[in-house]
This record gives structure tokens, sequence and C-alpha cells, in this order.
């Protein structure tokens, strides 16, 4: 059974943790650049992981708490990497046992990827849904320089209609990063994944479970 959300706003970090009894893993996402964490996306995300007994926590990014609207700044881009960082170091202690999964939506997941570049000790799973591989309707602008340097193992998760990458370039995409891949294609889905009818909080959930095996992940990153 899982327990009514708990907040978290503690040291730059404002989060909703949703804890099952006895949880397999800890999964933290961030939203995307126009949105929250109490997206639908996420929500939807957080209710078919918990369901299957992971731990959820939805965060804030940096700027979203600076300010209730309106798009990441590209100079305070480190910064919302650092308060990913900031939420592993306060949120993990809550679920210390099972893999630690970081990731989001969009905006979010790009900066989870830049900082497992950064930093692969961070954390032992990558979850990326709908990443921007470039703003749509100019894909000369690819955002792929750091993933030859991501060795963690990575999700995707990704709507056929989506503006941000064709499938084709999702899948040429996945060929670049330095380990392992799984591409999971969303059908009638774009960038936002219509979460209320394409089923992709249930894709996410059992590709989840089949992609980070929790021995495996442990094993990896002890």
């Amino acid at each position: 059974m899982t327990t009514p959300d708990a907040l978290v706003h503690a040291d730059g970090v404002a989060a909703a943790l949703a804890c099952p009894k006895s949880p397999r893993g800890l999964v933290i996402l961030a939203h995307g650049a126009g949105s929250d964490r109490d997206s639908v996306l996420l929500r939807t995300l957080s209710d078919a992981l918990t369901a299957r007994g992971w731990a959820v926590a939805r965060i804030d990014l940096p700027y979203r708490q600076q300010r209730p609207k309106g798009p990441p700044s590209p100079s305070k881009a480190a910064a919302d990497r650092e308060g990913i960082r900031a939420a592993v170091a306060a949120l993990r202690p809550s679920v210390p046992d099972g893999p630690l999964i970081v990731g989001g939506q969009s905006y979010g997941g790009r900066q989870a990827s830049m900082l497992l570049a950064e930093d692969p000790t961070v954390a032992a799973g990558l979850l990326l849904t709908s990443y921007p591989l470039h703003p749509p309707g100019k894909p000369e602008k690819a955002r792929t320089e750091h993933l030859s340097r991501i060795t963690t193992p990575t999700l995707i998760i990704h709507g056929r209609s989506d503006a941000f990458a064709t499938s084709d370039e999702i899948a040429a995409a996945a060929t670049l990063f330095a380990g392992p891949v799984r591409v999971v294609e969303v059908d009638r889905a774009d960038h936002g994944l219509k979460p209320e009818r394409s089923g992709v909080g249930e894709l996410t959930a059992v590709a989840v479970d089949e992609f980070f095996p929790r021995s495996e992940l442990e094993e990896d990153h002890a």
C-alpha cells in the first residue's frame, strides 16, 4: 500500500515523495520546462511506478522553486542540475535500499542526463521521457554532445509524434550512449505523451521493471 505523498522541503529541495511499503528502489523525476512536479504526466508515472513497488519523488527544479511560471533560463541550467543532485542527497535516506534512478520529462530529463554525464556516481539508472533531442523543426541543433559520456543504463520513453525528435532520430541518438539503452515508443503520443489516454504510465512502469533489474543495478553501482 502507498501512503499519501510526503512533502519534502529542505536544503533547496522541494519534492513530493510517494513510498509504498518495502519499496524496491527510488525513482526521482524532474518536470519539463513549462511545468512543475504536479504535472499530469509525472503524477501518472508516479502512480504506475508506485503500484509496482517503487518509491517515487517528484521534484521542483530550482528555477521553478524561484518562480511559479515561465521557462528555465539557460544560464541557470547548471543550478538545476545541482538541484537534482541535492534532491538525491535529501531523498535517498528515506529510501536507502534498492537502486536509485533519476530522470524526468523533457528539460528535467535532459538536465539529469547531463548531471550523470558529469558524475555517474549520482544514480544507478537514468529514465528519460520525451528527451528534447532538438528544438522543433531544427534538427541541426541536436542536443547530443554529452550522450557519449553517459555510462549509466538509460531508458528512453518517446512519443512517435514528438516534434522534438523523430523515432529514427531517437534511435540514432541511442547509439551514442556509452552505456546500455532501451527506447520505448508510445503510439499516438506527442512531446507531452498524452498521459490521460496513451497508457504511458503502465508502459513506463513495465519497462522500468524489465530494464532496471534490482540486483544488477545494485552490483554495478556498489
